[in-house]
C-alpha cells in the first residue's frame, strides 16, 4: 500500500523516495531484531510488517519509471530486469540467511542482514538518475487518482493483476503439498519448488520482452491468463500434470509484475507513471490477504 500511495513521491524526487525505502527498510530490520530480544509482538509487526513493508513497497517503485525512461523503446525489458532481480533476490538472500542463523542468535542475524542490505542499496541511491533529456513535469494538479476509478482500462487492469497475484499466492505456497499428494519424495518435492522459483523469476524477463515485440501489449496478459487456466485445468483433469503446471503457473506469476508497468505507460503515458502503477499495486496489497 506504500507504494500506492508513494507514487507521487517518486514522479517528484526518486533519491527522496530511495532513501525513505533504505531508511524504513533497514530500520525495520533493526527493530524486528530489538523485538525479538525483548519478545515485543507489536514491535515485530511495526518493524517487519509496516516499516519493511514501506521500505519494500518505495523501493519497489522508484527504479520502474526510470528504467522505463533510460529504454524507451524495450520498456518491457527494461523492467523485466528490475522485476527479475525482485524475484531471484530470494535465491541470493536464503543461502546468506541459513549461513548466518547457524552462527548468529535471531537478533544480532537481523541487525548483520540491516548492515548487508544497507551497503549496496545506498549505492544504488547514488547511482539512479533519470536521462537528462527528461525533463519531469512540475504540474501535478492536472491528474488525480482517483479519476482512476472512473476509468475502465484501469479498473480492468487492476482486476485482472488481483487475480493473477491471488491465484498464485494461493498455489506457490501450496505446491509442497500438491506435488505430495501425487506421490512425490522430499527431495523430489524441494527439486521442483527450486525450478518454480528460477521460473517465477525468468517469466517476469521473458514475459515483459516479448510485449516489446507486440503491437498490442495488453496481449501478453491474455497470453499469461491462457497459460494459467489451461495449466489448471490439466491439474484438476490429470494430476500427473502438477509439476509442469505449478512450474508454468509460476511463470506467470511473475510475469504479471513485470508487463504491468510498460502496459500502464503506453495507455497513460510516461507523465504520471509512477502514481499510477503505485495505485495498481494496491491490488498486490489486497491480494496479498486474499490468496494467502
Amino acid at each position: 500500500m506504500s507504494a500506492a500511495f508513494g507514487g507521487a513521491i517518486v514522479e517528484k524526487n526518486i533519491h527522496r523516495s530511495s532513501l525513505i525505502s533504505i531508511g524504513c527498510f533497514c530500520g525495520g530490520l533493526c527493530l524486528t531484531g530489538l523485538a525479538i530480544a525483548i519478545k515485543s509482538l507489536i514491535l515485530l509487526y511495526l518493524g517487519y510488517g509496516c516499516f519493511m513493508g514501506i521500505g519494500l513497497g518505495i523501493g519497489y517503485l522508484t527504479p520502474v519509471k526510470t528504467l522505463m525512461l533510460w529504454f524507451k523503446d524495450n520498456k518491457g525489458l527494461a523492467t523485466g530486469i528490475s522485476v527479475c532481480a525482485f524475484g531471484f533476490a530470494s535465491t541470493v538472500a536464503s543461502p546468506i540467511i541459513t549461513l548466518l542463523t547457524a552462527h548468529f542468535t535471531l537478533p544480532i542475524v537481523f541487525l548483520i542482514l540491516a548492515g548487508i542490505y544497507f551497503v549496496p542499496m545506498l549505492i544504488g541511491h547514488f547511482l539512479l538518475k533519470k536521462p537528462e533529456d527528461w525533463v519531469e513535469p512540475q504540474a501535478t494538479t492536472d491528474f488525480e487518482i482517483k479519476s482512476l476509478l472512473k476509468d475502465k482500462n484501469f479498473i480492468l487492469i487492476w482486476f485482472l493483476f488481483f487475480l493473477n497475484i491471488t491465484c498464485g499466492l494461493a498455489l506457490i505456497p501450496a505446491a509442497s503439498l500438491i506435488l505430495g499428494e501425487i506421490g512425490l519424495s522430499v527431495g523430489s518435492i524441494a527439486l521442483i519448488v527450486s525450478i518454480m522459483g528460477i521460473f517465477n523469476g525468468a517469466g517476469r524477463l521473458v514475459f515483459s520482452a516479448i510485449s516489446d515485440k507486440l503491437k498490442e501489449r495488453k496481449a501478453i496478459y491474455y497470453l499469461i491468463f491462457l497459460i494459467s487456466l489451461t495449466c489448471v485445468v490439466l491439474t484438476i483433469c490429470f494430476s500427473k500434470t502438477a509439476i509442469v503446471s505449478l512450474i508454468l503457473i509460476s511463470a506467470c506469476y511473475g510475469a504479471g509484475f513485470s508487463c504491468v508497468a510498460p502496459l500502464l505507460s503506453d495507455i497513460y503515458g510516461m507523465k504520471h507513471i509512477s502514481k499510477i502503477h503505485g495505485a495498481t499495486l494496491s491490488a498486490w496489497a489486497i491480494a496479498g490477504l486474499v490468496g494467502n
